[in-house]
């Protein structure tokens, strides 16, 4: 069950994410790889490994996909030096990761 709330967090991240800083990155890396780039959609068939085993799909093995930056969101608490109560603060810090084309994928349970 776990593994399943872990895959739904990195579609809802992939599907949800508002920049397109990756997009270049991503449509360059898969027509290297021979995707025609009108079939190249980040965020509709383009994902992360974990999210595309939250659709039901898994990577094929021997598979190469394209490796971007992300940011994640990281909460901290620290305590606040004027109050002295503990406060959270929001931050972002780059992450890699791999996305792979729909065509790099097939259905878990066909």
């Amino acid at each position: 069950m776990e593994q399943k709330k872990k895959y739904q967090e990195a579609l809802s991240r992939a599907a949800g994410g508002l920049t397109m800083s990756n997009y270049p990155t991503i449509i360059n890396g898969f027509i290297q790889k021979g995707i025609p780039e009108d079939q190249i959609e980040p965020r509709k068939n383009v994902f992360t490994y974990d999210a595309w085993k939250a659709l039901g799909r898994y990577v094929k093995k021997g598979e190469h996909g394209v490796r971007v930056v992300t940011f994640l969101k990281v909460e901290k608490k620290e305590v606040d030096e004027q109050t002295g109560k503990e406060v959270s603060r929001v931050n972002s810090r780059p992450w890699m990761t791999t996305v792979f084309h729909v065509t790099q994928t097939e259905a878990i349970n066909p």
